[in-house]
C-alpha cells in the first residue's frame, strides 16, 4: 500500500501531467494558429480531457480511504504491487492519451491549416463579390440613367419627328409588306379629302383603283386598266422612278417611293403644283426674251445691213480718194474719213459680236484649216494699216507643226484680227511679230502657242487686269487717243475660252506689249510633222538686204532649218560688196529700201552677178510690178511671206512644182485660164458700190463686166463665160443665193469661183450663203487689199494681175 506521502506525491504527478498534457495541448492548438470552429473544437476537447482526470481523482480519493482501512488487513507488498501495477497502468494509459492528442492535434493542425487557407480565399473572394457587386450596382444605376435617358431621347424624337411628318406640306406614307396603309400625315391624306375610305389600314391597290376609276387623277393617255397596272408595278420594282400625279381637284405631285429594308413602303408625295406654275411662267418668260433676242438680234442684223451699204461706198470712195494726187490738206480730209468709216465698221462688229454672246449664241465649228496660211491671211488683211503707219509686219511659224490642224477658222481669224489690229493701232513705229510655236503634244492633239508682240505705247501694271474686261479702256476718257467701244478683247477672251485655250498678256508701258493665247488644237488621227518644203538642192546660199532686224533674222532662221547658207547686209554699199565677194546664188530684197538704195543693189547684181534671180518682199505688192515687168526681178511677195511661197519664189525643186501654186484653191483643183485677160463678174444692184468696185480695180490686167440683178448676173456668165464671179447676196428679181445656185447648175458652172459680197454680218447668215455653193464671203465695206487677195486666190493658175 502506498503511504499518504507516496499517494500524495502520485496525484501530484498525475495532476502534474495532466496540467503539461493540458498547457502542450494548448500550445500546439496555438501554434497550428487554428481559428473560428478549429479553436471552439479544440477547447470542447481540452474541457473533456480536465472532466475526465477529475472524475479519475475523485476515484482515487475514494479507494485511498478504503485502502487506508484495509491497509492493516494487507501486506506492505500487496499495497506496492498494486500501487506500481496502478502507476503502469496511469503511464500506459498516459502514453496512449498523449499518442491520441498528439495525432488529434497533428489532423486538428491540418484540417485548421485547410480551414484557414479557405478561410482567407473566401474572405478575399468575397472581397472581390462585394466590389463587383458595388461596380454592377453602380453600372446598373448609370445604366438605368442612360436607358431613361434614351428613352426620353426617343420619346422626344419621336413626338419631333411625327409632328414635322404631320407639319409637312408635302404627303408621307408608309405601307407595310402587306400594302396596307400604316402612317399618313395629314398632308397625304388631304388629297383623298373627298374620299372617306381612304384612311389608315387601306390598302395601296384600293387608292390606286380610286385615283384611277374615281377620276381623281388625270391619266393622259393611259386608260384606267393600264395606269393601275403601271402604278401596281411600282410596288414590285427594284429601282422605283418618280411619277408625277395631277390631281383633278387643281393640285400636282410628284411621287418619290423607296422600298424600306424591314419591306415597308415609304412613298413621299412632293407638291410640285407651284413649281408647275412658275415652270409654266419660267417658259413664258424664256420665250418672251428669246423673242427680245430675236427681234435685238434682227433688228442689229438689219442695222448693220442698212448702215453697211452706204459705209460701202463711203469708206471705198475715201479710200480711193486717198491714192489720188491730193494736197496735204486734202489728204487729211480724205483719210479722216476712211478711218472715221473703219472705225464705225469695227464698232458695228463688236456690238454685233458681243450681243451674240451675251445671247449665248457662241458655237464653234471645228474644221481642218491651214494655221500658217490663216494667220498669214489676216496680216495680209491688216497690212495695208501697218504699211500706212510704216510698221513692219513679221510672221515666224514653227516650220515643224503638225499639219493639218483642227479649228473654227472663223473664230480663230476674229481672235487673230484683233489681237493683230489692235497691235498695228497701238503702235506708231517699229514692228508688230506674230509668233506660232508648238509647245507639246497632248492625247487629242497639240498645244499651239500664239503670240503677237509689238512695238507700241505698253500697258501699265494696273491697266493689264482690267483690259479683258467688257466696255474697259486703257486709258482715261478724258485722254483717250484711240476710238473703240472696249469690247475687242472681252470678246476674244469669250471666244478664246470657248475654245479651251487661254489668253494673257505681258506689257511695260511705254515699250511695248505682248499678247498670247494657248490653244489645243485637234489634228487628224494620221497627222504628224509636216515635210517642209525645201529649195532645189542647187541653190546653196542666198543673201538676204533688209534693214529690220528681227525680220532678216527669222527669214534666215528658217533658210538654215533647210540646209541653206544665208548672208545678210543691211547697207546698200556692204550689199554690193557682199554680192561680188559671195556671189550667192538667190538674193532677197526689201522693198522698204528706197527706189535708189534698190535700183544700186539691182544694178550691182546685173555687173558682179548677172542673171542672179533677186526676190523682192514688198509692203505693196503691186508696185513692184514695174520692176517684174522690166525682168529686173524674179518675184515679188507680200510682206510677211508664206514660207512656201518664199520656197517657190527662191526655187523649188520640180517634184514639189505643184507646192508653188498661189495660195487658194490648189493648183490641182485651180482650173486654167481661158482667157488671155483675166474676166471678172460682179453682180450688184447699188451704182454706188458697182463704181467703188471698179476703181479699187482700176490698174489691175483684167477685163470686169457688171450685172445688176442675180438674172442678169446668170445670162451674164452664159454669155461670157468668167474666170471669177464677184456676187452682191441681197438684189433684186433674182438674190444672190439663187444666182449662184442657178449657175451652178449651168455647164460649166460647177467649179467657177464665186465670192460672195454681203452686207450680212451675223454668222449664222454667212454659214448661210457659203451652204448655197461660193468659194469665199467677203463682208462690207470692201477694202481694195480684200478683193485683190480674193482675186489672187480664186483666180485661175497662171493668171496675170500686173498692169499691162
Amino acid at each position: 500500500m502506498r503511504s499518504a506521502a507516496e499517494e500524495e506525491t502520485h496525484h501530484s504527478g498525475v495532476g502534474i501531467h495532466q496540467s503539461s498534457l493540458l498547457s502542450w495541448s494548448k500550445g500546439k492548438l496555438a501554434q497550428g494558429g487554428g481559428k473560428g470552429f478549429a479553436l471552439r473544437q479544440h477547447a470542447e476537447f481540452s474541457e473533456n480531457i480536465r472532466d475526465f482526470f477529475s472524475l479519475r481523482k475523485d476515484s482515487w480519493n475514494q479507494k485511498r480511504e478504503t485502502n487506508q482501512v484495509m491497509s492493516f488487513q494487507r501486506t506492505f507488498s500487496d499495497d506496492l504491487a498494486r500501487e506500481k501495477r496502478a502507476r503502469l497502468r496511469a503511464e500506459r494509459l498516459y502514453e496512449q492519451v498523449q499518442r491520441e492528442l498528439l495525432a488529434a492535434n497533428e489532423r486538428l493542425k491540418a484540417h485548421a491549416f485547410s480551414l484557414s487557407h479557405q478561410v482567407i480565399a473566401q474572405r478575399e473572394e468575397l472581397s472581390a463579390v462585394r466590389s463587383l457587386a458595388e461596380a454592377l450596382k453602380g453600372q446598373h444605376s448609370q445604366v438605368s440613367e442612360d436607358l431613361h435617358a434614351a428613352h426620353s431621347r426617343a420619346e422626344l424624337a419621336n413626338t419631333r419627328l411625327r409632328e414635322a411628318v404631320e407639319t409637312l406640306i408635302d404627303g408621307f406614307a408608309v405601307f407595310d409588306a402587306n400594302e396596307v396603309l400604316i402612317l399618313a400625315n395629314p398632308a397625304y391624306l388631304d388629297l383623298f379629302h373627298a374620299f372617306p375610305e381612304v384612311r389608315l389600314g387601306i390598302r395601296y391597290q384600293r387608292m390606286i383603283e380610286i385615283c384611277a376609276y374615281e377620276d381623281l387623277v388625270s391619266l393622259e393617255d393611259w386608260s384606267p386598266d393600264d395606269w393601275v397596272e403601271m402604278m401596281m408595278s411600282r410596288w414590285t420594282a427594284a429601282a422605283i422612278d418618280p411619277v408625277d400625279l395631277h390631281f383633278t381637284h387643281g393640285r400636282s405631285v410628284r411621287l418619290v417611293d423607296r422600298r424600306a429594308e424591314n419591306g415597308d413602303f415609304v412613298s413621299l408625295a412632293n407638291d410640285i403644283t407651284k413649281m408647275l406654275e412658275y415652270q409654266t411662267e419660267l417658259i413664258e418668260a424664256q420665250k418672251r426674251a428669246e423673242a427680245a433676242a430675236e427681234a435685238k438680234s434682227a433688228f442689229l442684223a438689219n442695222m448693220s445691213h442698212e448702215i453697211r451699204t452706204p459705209m460701202n461706198g463711203m469708206v471705198g470712195m475715201a479710200q480711193l480718194l486717198v491714192e489720188t494726187d491730193l494736197n496735204d490738206e486734202q489728204r487729211n480730209y480724205a483719210e479722216t474719213i476712211s478711218k472715221s468709216g473703219e472705225s464705225l465698221v469695227t464698232i458695228i462688229n463688236d456690238i454685233l459680236d458681243f450681243s451674240n454672246m451675251d445671247a449665248g449664241r457662241l458655237e464653234l465649228r471645228p474644221e481642218i484649216i491651214d494655221l500658217e496660211k490663216t494667220i498669214h491671211d489676216v496680216m495680209i488683211m491688216l497690212a495695208p494699216a501697218a504699211r500706212d503707219k510704216r510698221v513692219e509686219l513679221i510672221l515666224d511659224y514653227d516650220l515643224f507643226l503638225a499639219d493639218p490642224l483642227k479649228a473654227d477658222q472663223g473664230r480663230l481669224r476674229q481672235v487673230l484680227t484683233n489681237l493683230v489690229g489692235n497691235a498695228i493701232k497701238f503702235t506708231d513705229s517699229g514692228y508688230v511679230l506674230v509668233r506660232a510655236i508648238g509647245v507639246g503634244n497632248t492625247a487629242h492633239g497639240h498645244m499651239i502657242n500664239i503670240t503677237v508682240e509689238d512695238t507700241g505705247i505698253g500697258i501699265s501694271k494696273a491697266n493689264q487686269d482690267r483690259i479683258f474686261t467688257e466696255f474697259s479702256q486703257v486709258e482715261e476718257m478724258a485722254n483717250r487717243r484711240f476710238e473703240g467701244t472696249g469690247l475687242g478683247l472681252a470678246i476674244t477672251r469669250q471666244i478664246v475660252a470657248a475654245m479651251g485655250g487661254q489668253i494673257w498678256v505681258e506689257s511695260e508701258e511705254g515699250i511695248g506689249s505682248c499678247f498670247g493665247i494657248s490653244l489645243e488644237l485637234q489634228s487628224e488621227p494620221d497627222a504628224s510633222a509636216r515635210d517642209i518644203v525645201r529649195l532645189d538642192p542647187s541653190i546653196r546660199s542666198v543673201l538676204i538686204i533688209s534693214d529690220h532686224l528681227i525680220s532678216r533674222e527669222i527669214i534666215a532662221r528658217r533658210l538654215q532649218a533647210t540646209g541653206v547658207n544665208t548672208l545678210t547686209a543691211t547697207q546698200i554699199d556692204a550689199s554690193v560688196r557682199q554680192i561680188a565677194k559671195s556671189r550667192p546664188d538667190r538674193v532677197l530684197l526689201d522693198q522698204d529700201l528706197s527706189a535708189a538704195a534698190a535700183d544700186v543693189v539691182l544694178s550691182g547684181l546685173a555687173e558682179h552677178v548677172p542673171g542672179t534671180p533677186v526676190v523682192m518682199m514688198c509692203s505693196n505688192l503691186l508696185s513692184a510690178q514695174s520692176l517684174r515687168r522690166e525682168k529686173r526681178i524674179a518675184a515679188a511677195l507680200p510682206k510677211p511671206m508664206l514660207w512656201r511661197d518664199l520656197v517657190c519664189a527662191l526655187g523649188a525643186p520640180e517634184h514639189d512644182s505643184a507646192t508653188c501654186a498661189q495660195a487658194g484653191t490648189p493648183a490641182a483643183s485651180r482650173p486654167e485660164a481661158q482667157h488671155e485677160v483675166l474676166r471678172v463678174l460682179y453682180a450688184e444692184d447699188n451704182r454706188t458700190n458697182q463704181l467703188v468696185f471698179s476703181k479699187m480695180l482700176k490698174g489691175l490686167k483684167l477685163d470686169l463686166t457688171l450685172a445688176e440683178n442675180g438674172r442678169q448676173a446668170v445670162a451674164r456668165f452664159q454669155e461670157l463665160r468668167p474666170d471669177v464671179i464677184f456676187m452682191d447676196i441681197s438684189m433684186p428679181e433674182m438674190d444672190g443665193r439663187e444666182a449662184t445656185q442657178a449657175i451652178r447648175a449651168l455647164p460649166g458652172g460647177a467649179h467657177v469661183p464665186i465670192i460672195a459680197c454681203t452686207a450680212h454680218a451675223l454668222r449664222d447668215e454667212i454659214d448661210r450663203i457659203m451652204a448655197v455653193g461660193v468659194n469665199a464671203v467677203l463682208t462690207k465695206p470692201l477694202s481694195k487689199a480684200e478683193l485683190i487677195k480674193a482675186l489672187q486666190d480664186h483666180a485661175p493658175a497662171g493668171s496675170d494681175l500686173t498692169s499691162p
